[in-house]
């Protein structure tokens, strides 16, 4: 396993403490929840054939295990995220399986991989978390081969994705939540689609391809409870009320979810881009 000294910075702290602890917790709700976009990506290594797969924020890691099931023994899936106890639950899953997936504890956007040595990178929401992305993707850049393939699914605005952030608005009354800040490293990072063009265009990518696409989601609503008061940003301030503001918080945004509701599930669309782009051959980038 190769290590890399990690930045301490903001999000380091965030995905190696009580985020990071939080997504191991409630994994198979999660992935579950994500599959559909765990399939799309799945059929783009299908697709271009690639044996030769990077998986960019692979949290606890079921992207990286499926495209590993789906290259086999000739292929290599290497799965990067700055989260240990991530990636603690991944390479877990992945020996419990039997699945030839590994796992690199790093920052993709400074890790120095064996350049051109990737055909294809992908990425479900881990691309989005960079303090510098137009460093990352031009790092990302040198691990692909040249004609290799990039893609990802990230996030679109905040206001196309009502499920994400109702949590935060009827907690506002109650928390000082910090205000979102456009193109801040985070979950809504690149809402931008110009945005998420340029960075790609500056960091040496070609045929960039920015597409909406929405994805129908469920979880348990059994679950409902956990993933409100695990994940986003009121898991972080819940802790620094009192019993009785946590317990009128966690009572009134559950019931700001009700019209997501539909008996024993709870369903929402996530708004989201597929990215794709390619690595141009370096004598003819710019050509």
């Amino acid at each position: 396993m190769d290590e890399t000294r990690q930045p301490q910075d903001e999000q380091t702290t965030l995905w190696n403490g009580t985020a990071g602890r939080a997504w191991v917790d409630t994994q198979e709700v999660l992935d579950a929840m994500f599959k559909p976009m765990e399939d799309l990506l799945v059929e783009a290594v299908v697709a271009s054939s690639a044996s030769q797969v990077l998986d960019v924020g692979c949290g606890t890691g079921s992207t990286t295990l499926a495209f590993a099931r789906r290259t086999g023994e000739k292929g290599r899936c290497v799965g990067i995220d700055i989260s240990e106890p991530m990636l603690a639950a991944a390479r877990a899953r992945a020996e419990r399986e039997g699945v030839p997936a590994s796992f690199i504890r790093a920052d993709a956007q400074l890790h120095a991989f064996e350049p051109a040595s990737f055909d294809i990178i992908l990425s479900r929401f881990g691309v989005m978390f960079f303090e510098d992305p137009v460093q990352a993707f031009a790092n990302l850049r040198r691990a692909a081969k040249d004609d290799a393939g990039l893609r990802f699914i990230a996030w679109r605005s905040p206001s196309d994705n009502p499920f994400m952030t109702t949590a935060e608005r009827a907690a506002a009354p109650f928390l000082k939540l910090p205000a979102r800040r456009p193109d801040a490293p985070g979950q809504f990072a690149f809402a931008d689609p110009r945005r998420v063009h340029r960075i790609l265009e500056e960091s040496g990518w070609a045929d960039i391809d920015v597409q909406p696409i929405d994805f129908a989601c469920t979880l348990p609503e059994k679950e409902l409870l956990r993933y409100l008061t695990r994940l986003g940003p009121l898991s972080r301030f819940l802790h620094e009320v009192d019993d009785r503001t946590r317990t009128q918080v966690i009572d009134t945004v559950r019931a700001a979810f009700e019209p997501f509701v539909h008996g024993a599930e709870v369903r929402f669309t996530a708004a989201c881009w597929t990215v794709g782009a390619r690595a141009t051959p370096k004598e003819s980038a710019g050509s």
